[in-house]
């Protein structure tokens, strides 16, 4: 039974972390973040950080590495809307 719980939590960290990725490419590539909330990012930001540190605490694998590779990218747009808002 954990292994398909440990399957499930995977394939959605997959896909959340996945869904980031148009949104990194497309504001690298234009450095347009006019319509990004800035207090949304810095909020979402924070939370990422959050789970991680829970993911850890835990010894979540999905937890970790979703969480590290969608705070990269988050950071990637909180730190060009900083820049170029």
């Amino acid at each position: 039974m954990d292994f398909w719980i440990e399957i499930l939590g995977g394939i959605a960290a997959c896909l959340t972390t996945a869904a980031f990725l148009p949104q990194v490419i497309k504001t690298i590539k234009t450095r347009q973040t006019r319509d990004i909330s800035l207090v949304m990012f810095s909020m979402l930001t924070t939370g990422i950080v959050l789970w991680l540190i829970y993911g850890s605490l835990i010894g979540n694998w999905p937890l970790i590495v979703s969480n590290t590779i969608t705070l990269l990218s988050a950071s990637i747009i909180l730190g060009h809307k900083l820049r170029y808002g």
